[in-house]
């Protein structure tokens, strides 16, 4: 064997190599110490089944909040300008209602309103001194476009986060949300997912009524009502979750707190669990500085090494978180992750618009893996909108195990025909050709494994175009070689000048289909992007194995037979 060949040996043992390491766990359980992949290849909802939810946004309470906000913008901007204004209150989800103290200051109202506001609200009614403004509809358009659009990405990004893999998250109508999750049965377990909101709030610390008063006020509230704070998964059904909790506890005491607070818990230093041991804070809840805020999260360490998560605001929350801690200094600041609050730090003077959520109490290398979590989640953002659930179900397969079947049969019956059909037609050569399309499809799969791609009804579709692909490779190189035969050349001669022909023609074709897919690849989503990246992986097993493989088993048997020639 020459060094060419030897080579040439080497290389194709690598790609059989390639295809066993990221084939055998879809073919066969592998042991625990196995060192290399062991994730099998990942199936669609239409072949393996799964989770299928529809969530309700709730766009309408988004858009009273953010009304709410440019009121209260406008009621501090008037009283800047010296403008009396006796009311600026959010009527609606989309309109404003501004009562000025004195009617002759109404031109001055919509004169602000025009300079300050002119791309968003347009003033509707002016009479006896009270102006009403309300969004335009382009401007309204869009917000709620914003909504669902933001839901979409944070609710795709925590999905990413825990590995389900080619997740369809889709918008239906205005206001709802389609997600189906392939290979997740349980429901409860996908909501659990989802709604996981990694919601950060910065609250003022209340301190109206004493610790020791609100932790008497718990305590009452948990005897009264016959529940406490556990893990929410026991049978005994007293012991509830921590949300849950929370949300208890604060309808209990509702009438004995002051408006605008509700009480929140913080870890105690050395407990492990929140029912281990847990601190409890009245907190404000009009601060009116969130999450949604922020533009960006990062894992800091501080001077001595401890870990701490560091966060910047954008624009409207720099103002906002300035104005707060300029207002409120020598106050507890309360910073709240999910209803949970990690720290409560005094403000001690006024902040610019960054800070940090410390770690630094508990396990250092605990501290680190959760502070990796929650910048990763706050990076992702809040959730804008509330989602209510309105739809659950696990669903089967939509091809049912009896068409699975059928198409598996058909599949197998199908590259038989051709293994047959080229074998006959072609002879020696055809059987080569035979194993490359066998290789072919081997690499496919492989190369699928390796990238975590999902394989969906269109994914085989892919692997169905990439079969034909190969075989009209292949017939292209033999009908050339048979051509440059009939011109009386030798075989090995014969075998060259047919690929150096062909390569052309095969490498223009593949081109032009990995264009179309690469289109699909970047406009497309879902099952269409998963098309897409079928038939790319196609492209690359179809030049290995119809130009390079070919190429070598021919010239291998041609290497070891008597006659340097082989049937075609």
């Amino acid at each position: 064997m020459n060094e060419g060949l030897r080579g040439r040996t080497l290389l194709v043992g690598l790609y059989l190599v390639f295809c066993t390491i990221y084939l055998l766990p879809s073919l066969t359980k592998l042991p625990a110490s196995w060192p290399f992949h062991k994730k099998p290849l990942n199936y669609g909802l239409d072949i393996q089944g799964g989770a299928h939810l529809v969530y309700g946004v709730d766009v309408r309470g988004v858009l009273a909040e953010r009304t709410s906000r440019i009121s209260r913008a406008i009621a501090a901007e008037l009283a800047e300008k010296k403008i009396d204004a006796k009311v600026v209150s959010a009527d609606t989800q989309d309109r404003l209602v501004i009562t000025a103290a004195n009617p002759a200051d109404v031109p001055k109202i919509k004169e602000h309103l025009a300079e300050m506001h002119a791309t968003t609200l347009q003033v509707t009614g002016d009479k006896d001194g009270v102006i009403q403004a309300n969004y335009f509809d382009a401007v309204l358009s869009t917000y709620k476009e914003q909504v669902i659009n933001q839901a979409i990405e944070v609710i795709r990004n925590r999905v990413d986060q825990f590995g389900v893999a080619e997740p369809v998250i889709t918008a239906q109508g205005t206001d709802r949300i389609l997600v189906q999750l392939p290979g997740i049965t349980d429901p409860a377990g996908a909501k659990e997912l989802i709604n996981k909101t990694a919601r950060l709030d910065f609250r003022l610390v209340d301190k109206t009524i004493t610790p020791e008063n609100v932790q008497a006020m718990i305590t009452d509230a948990e005897k009264t009502g016959g529940f406490s704070l556990g893990s929410g998964k026991e049978e005994d059904k007293s012991k509830l979750g921590y949300s849950a909790y929370v949300k208890k506890v604060n309808e209990a005491v509702k009438s004995k707190i002051p408006p605008n607070t509700m009480i929140a818990f913080e870890k105690a230093p050395a407990a492990t669990t929140m029912e281990a041991g847990k601190i409890a804070y009245l907190v404000r809840t009009d601060t009116d500085v969130s999450g949604d805020m922020l533009e960006d999260a990062r894992m800091e360490f501080g001077e001595y090494g401890e870990p701490k998560v560091g966060f910047r605001f954008g624009s409207e929350g720099r103002r906002k978180f300035s104005d707060v801690t300029a207002k409120n200094v020598g106050t507890q600041l309360a910073i709240v992750l999910d209803e949970v609050i990690f720290s409560a730090p005094n403000i001690q003077e006024r902040i610019d618009g960054q800070g940090q959520i410390s770690l630094g109490r508990r396990n250092h290398e605990e501290a680190s893996k959760e502070g990796s979590l929650i910048a990763t989640a706050l990076r992702a953002g809040a959730l804008p909108a509330a989602l209510s659930q309105m739809e659950e179900r696990s669903v089967g397969p939509s091809l049912g195990k009896d068409s699975i079947d059928k198409g598996k049969r058909a599949g197998i019956i199908g590259i038989a025909a051709v293994v047959v059909f080229v074998s006959i037609y072609y002879k020696g050569a055809g059987v080569i050709a035979a194993i490359t399309l066998i290789l072919n499809v081997f690499g496919l799969m492989a190369i699928l494994a390796a990238l975590g791609a999902t394989l969906t009804l269109p994914g085989i579709a892919g692997i169905t175009l990439t079969v034909g692909m190969a075989v009209d490779a292949n017939v292209l190189i033999y009908e050339r070689i048979r051509e440059e035969l009939r011109r009386g050349v030798a075989m090995r001669t014969a075998i060259s000048d047919g690929f150096a022909h062909a390569w052309s023609a095969i490498f223009d074709a593949n081109v032009t289909h990995g264009i179309a897919a690469s289109v699909l690849i970047y406009f497309g989503s879902g099952p269409v992007r998963g098309f897409g990246t079928t038939l790319i992986a196609g492209i690359v097993t179809t030049m290995i194995t119809s130009i390079f493989i070919t190429r070598y088993l021919l010239d291998v048997a041609v290497n070891n037979s008597k006659t340097k020639s082989i049937s075609i």
